[in-house]
């Protein structure tokens, strides 16, 4: 990766977010990433960036809010003074039977995964040059969902599908990308490999094992470099052969 090149990671403090920040800056770019709630986490993240030898910049902001959404790519582009790279990493999952999830359960989930990466995007479109590259988290579930209790959480990254082929084609003309990755179950904090399911998703897997975040943040990487320039439009699985 150019060595010049901005990047923004959406929910980088922590998880694949956190991998995905690392290795952009491991591959040259200065990385900007939000974070909600976990300052020590953002810091420590921050400081291994910089310890790559690229500058970082850690953001409070809670995609929920449309404001902050839009706000982290203002103050990435006003830090740094460009964007190349935008990775919509942040995401909220709410699992459970369809009967028991709650207006507000709905709510928050769409206005963070849907609504707050929507308006990101748009910002960061705005901002976003001739060799440009959007890069979107979605999930296994979008294409294989294995047992109940999935529905809100697979609506809501099911329609990061249908933005990036609609920006593929809207921003294609101006040398802008825009790629969706699903990753399967990955060994984080918040599903960790040794967790009370994590048997029964391994053995959804062809591989059958949990994949790792850096597994997920090589792809992304590949996806925001020059490389990439020809791909568009397109849905990388990372999920071990889940949707096999």
């Amino acid at each position: 990766m150019n060595s010049s090149r901005v990047a923004l990671v959406t929910g980088g403090s922590r998880g694949i977010g956190a991998a995905v920040a690392l290795r952009l800056a491991r591959e040259g770019a200065d990385v900007a990433f939000t974070y909600v709630s976990d300052a020590e986490a953002a810091r420590e993240v921050a400081d291994k960036i910089e310890a790559a030898g690229r500058r970082a910049l850690a953001l409070r902001a809670d995609s929920a809010d449309p404001s902050e959404a839009v706000a982290a790519v203002d103050r990435t582009v006003a830090a740094f003074g460009r964007l190349d790279v935008l990775v919509n990493n942040v995401g909220v999952g709410v699992l459970g039977p369809l009967d028991a999830l709650t207006t507000a359960d709905v709510e928050r989930v769409l206005a963070v995964n849907v609504r707050g990466v929507f308006l990101t995007t748009q910002a960061a479109a705005k901002a976003l040059g001739r060799g440009g590259r959007i890069v979107s988290i979605g999930t296994c579930m979008t294409q294989r969902v294995p047992g109940p209790g999935g529905t809100l959480y697979a609506l809501s990254k099911s329609a990061l599908i249908g933005m990036t082929k609609a920006l593929a084609r809207e921003l294609g003309p101006a040398g802008v990308t825009a790629n969706i990755v699903h990753p399967g179950p990955v060994d984080t904090a918040m599903n960790p490999a040794d967790g009370p399911f994590a048997q029964a998703q391994a053995g959804m897997t062809a591989v059958g094992r949990f994949g790792v975040p850096d597994e997920v943040a090589a792809v992304v990487a590949f996806l925001a470099g020059e490389e990439a320039a020809f791909v568009t439009g397109a849905e990388y699985a990372v999920d071990g052969g889940h949707a096999a």
